[in-house]
């Protein structure tokens, strides 16, 4: 599949748009004809699959599974289950909300809050299409990782004081789940398979472009420098600079895959990329409104320090 997608890139950038093979322009238009093509076609199977998957598992069944567990199982069981769950930033408050009306103890509900986000299945699809999957698993078992130790930290810190009043106070009704035929899940699927590739296009495009032009334009001396296995402060340095930065998945990918190509380590990008989407500004401005921010911070911190320890960790692994 992809030694067609690679012949018609060719095709495209040589003799259609008559680039001279080895020019900069030719390089980056090559990388991102190719790339557009087979990122777009992996991703509207991968979601239709977890959108299946997705059916099965609503936010009051995740809250009813989780509702009390003891640590530990709790932790792991949440971050299993906050991988397939629906989560942007917007959906923060109601979810930590109905978490602690349901009596889910605030490390469990941690565990799950950071592994949805952060566990993205249009990431993994594309590490999947772009990298192998060796990548993608590295990138889904380090995120769970993550997602029940931090949880397990919050957990045994006992903050529950540093929740807002109002939430110990708030009641929140679930609907009743609604039972789904077959043909009704393959329905949601092809229509979340459709949705969520239309919408994450325009960053997966974005992404591309940004990475096509570094391919063909960036000098790999600079990133080398920068961020490259020679830097032992490269790992911490990129997840300071992903944490104000507020990206879809979907665009880091293609840009982590340039990067890497231009030397930075596989370690190193990956903890650029989680920070990005697992430490999202946006997610911490809104979780705010039922938290304080002794507990931000805590949540911060531990997440900076689990992420930039995971990126040490596989470049080590990866080399």
């Amino acid at each position: 599949m992809q030694n067609y997608l690679q012949l018609f890139a060719d095709r495209v950038t040589y003799t259609v748009l008559g680039l001279a093979q080895g020019s900069p322009l030719a390089s980056s238009v090559n990388v991102f004809v190719n790339d557009i093509i087979w990122v777009s076609l992996l991703l509207s199977v991968v979601v239709f699959g977890v959108a299946i998957v997705r059916s099965f598992i609503t936010p009051q069944k995740v809250k009813k599974l989780v509702a009390g567990r003891t640590e530990g199982v709790g932790n792991v069981l949440a971050a299993l289950l906050g991988i397939p769950t629906p989560f942007c930033s917007c959906s923060a408050v109601p979810l930590f909300i109905g978490f602690v009306e349901s009596g889910v103890p605030l490390g469990i509900t941690f565990s799950f809050l950071i592994a949805s986000p952060l566990i993205n299945e249009v990431a993994a699809a594309m590490l999947l299409a772009m990298f192998g999957w060796q990548i993608a698993l590295i990138y889904i078992l380090s995120g769970l990782v993550i997602a029940i130790v931090a949880g397990i930290i919050i957990g045994r810190l006992h903050l529950e004081s540093e929740v807002e009043e109002f939430v110990w106070k708030c009641r929140m009704h679930d609907q009743a789940d609604k039972p789904m035929t077959w043909r009704e899940r393959i329905d949601f699927g092809i229509s979340e398979s459709k949705s969520i590739t239309l919408t994450v296009l325009p960053y997966i495009v974005i992404g591309i472009a940004i990475g096509a032009i570094i391919h063909g334009y960036a000098p790999a001396d600079f990133l080398v420098s920068f961020a490259g296995p020679g830097n032992p402060f490269a790992v911490p340095i990129a997840v300071l600079i992903g944490i104000p930065l507020y990206s879809n998945a979907a665009g880091m990918i293609p840009i982590m895959q340039v990067l890497t190509a231009k030397g930075m380590a596989m370690g190193t990008a990956l903890a650029f990329m989680m920070s990005v989407i697992g430490l999202s500004l946006p997610e911490m401005i809104i979780l705010r409104k039922v938290i304080k921010l002794k507990l931000i911070l805590i949540f911060a911190g531990i997440l900076f320090v689990a992420i930039t320890m995971t990126g040490y960790l596989f470049n080590a692994i990866l080399g």
